[in-house]
Formats: structure tokens, C-alpha cells, sequence
């Protein structure tokens, strides 16, 4: 049930959402209380503007991707571990499993293997009943590693995390099975700070090693470039609001980890 209501609850607190509880509000005050109606349509409109400025969605991409980027070379360690949630499950009429904008943590994976960064890559990752269902997504994860280099006697599935917070558990009965002391632990840089949190609980020793940045150095000097940047990153834009949403996804998600004890 706590999974269930963690991915659906806040729906309903994210800028789409929330506009649309607004929205929902406005149309039953509408006759009897105009001005709470009112009000409503307005901050519904208000939080569409502002999730989909460039400025907003991309200060609140790097407040958690700027802390994600390393500030020295990535070291040895004894394994690579993966997180899932970056890929889909390969479902017809999909000929095979698709990447979504997350699938850049099974390349970056294989480049650590391939540069001999360490001898191992646990992938970690099951599906989620109501979401599709499908084969762990670590089966997928290993399959594309496969084809991408990395022989299978180098690769360890973890097919039952659920959440990040199983994801560290699990890894964390494989490490001790193995002797594994010291892990690279690859994720979207805007999911590594609640990841490394939740790692770190769990007496893991792990490096961060980001990928998948959404907002690089181009596009920050984008937002002051010319006027006509500006007057775009003024105009809503579903892509923007995508990212805010995401953001605030992990920020909201850091606090239910602390509160479960998780961080």
C-alpha cells in the first residue's frame, strides 16, 4: 500500500496536478463562490506558468544536478551498480525494451566496464504490477550490457527493488555475499543525491558516478542569451514542466525517505 499511495499521492501535489485539483475546485465553487473560483483559476494558471518557465524548472534541475558532479575522476572499485527505472519493458509492438531518458545509466554502466573501472555490474530492479508489469527489469538491463560488451559472468541481477530505498537493501545482501566492499553507483544525476542518501544509511560505501544531466552548461547560458530566449523561457513548455516535475519529485521524495527512517 505505501508504494501504491507514494507514486500516486503526489500526483496530486506536482504543478500538472495541483492545476488541476485548482481547476477542479474552481468548478464547484463556480455558482455559489465566485471569488474562491476565481482565485482558483488564477493560481491554476499561475503554477502552469511558473512549472513551465525555463528559468524555475531548470534552477530547480541544478539545484540537485549540480551536486551530482564529481569533482574528481571516478576510481576503482569493486563493482558497478545500476539503478533501474530506465527502461520500459519490451511489449509489442516494441520489438525490443525501450530506453526512456534515463536509459543513459545501462551505457554509462557499460563504459565503466568496458574503461575497467571495476570487475562487476549488479543491476537492480524489479516492475511494479500496476504499472505495466512485464520481466524484472534487470533481466532487461543485463540483456543490453550483454550486447553491449559486458560478458554475463560479469553481470549480477537484483530482479525485486521496487523503490530506491529496495534497491540498497538488495544490493546490500549481495555485497556482503561477495565480499564487495567498495561500489560506483550509477543513476540519473538528479536522482543521486537521495540515492547516495539511502546507499549511505545502509553502511555502503558508494562513489557517485552520474549520468543522464538534463540541464548542462549551453543551456543555462541559453536562458540570457538573447531576447528571444527570454521571451521563449517565458512561454510554458511541457519539457520544462516535465523537468520540474521531477524535481520536485525526488526533493518530495527525500523527505518521505527521512520520515520513513530510510535517510
Amino acid at each position: 500500500m505505501f508504494l501504491f499511495l507514494s507514486k500516486v499521492l503526489p500526483l496530486l501535489l506536482y504543478p500538472l496536478g495541483l492545476a488541476c485539483v485548482l481547476m477542479l475546485v474552481a468548478l464547484v465553487t463556480m455558482r455559489r463562490r465566485p471569488r474562491l473560483a476565481t482565485r482558483a483559476i488564477v493560481l491554476a494558471l499561475l503554477v502552469l506558468l511558473a512549472g513551465g518557465n525555463g528559468w524555475v524548472a531548470n534552477w530547480f534541475v541544478r539545484s540537485l544536478e549540480g551536486r551530482a558532479v564529481p569533482s574528481a575522476p571516478l576510481p576503482n572499485a569493486d563493482a558497478i551498480v545500476v539503478l533501474g527505472g530506465c527502461l520500459r519493458s519490451g511489449f509489442a509492438p516494441r520489438p525490443a525494451p525501450d530506453f526512456t531518458e534515463a536509459g543513459d545509466r545501462v551505457l554509462y554502466a557499460a563504459q565503466l566496464y568496458q574503461e575497467g573501472k571495476a570487475p562487476l555490474v549488479i543491476v537492480s530492479g524489479g516492475r511494479v504490477d500496476w504499472r505495466g508489469s512485464g520481466p524484472p527489469e534487470s533481466g532487461d538491463m543485463a540483456k543490453i550490457l550483454e550486447r553491449l560488451g559486458v560478458p554475463v559472468s560479469a553481470i549480477v541481477e537484483e530482479p525485486k527493488a521496487l523503490n530506491t530505498y529496495e534497491n540498497a537493501v538488495n544490493v546490500k545482501k549481495i555485497m556482503d555475499e561477495r565480499g564487495i566492499q567498495r561500489v560506483l553507483l550509477v543513476t540519473s544525476a538528479m536522482h543521486m543525491l537521495r540515492s547516495r542518501l539511502i546507499f549511505k544509511r545502509q553502511k555502503i560505501d558508494a562513489i557517485p558516478a552520474p549520468t543522464d544531466f538534463l540541464v548542462t552548461e549551453p543551456d543555462m547560458a541559453e536562458l540570457q542569451s538573447s531576447s528571444k530566449a527570454t521571451l521563449i523561457n517565458f512561454v510554458p513548455d511541457v519539457d520544462r514542466l516535465q523537468k520540474l516535475t521531477r524535481s520536485l519529485k525526488e526533493y518530495l521524495g527525500i523527505v518521505i525517505y527521512r520520515l520513513r527512517g530510510w535517510l
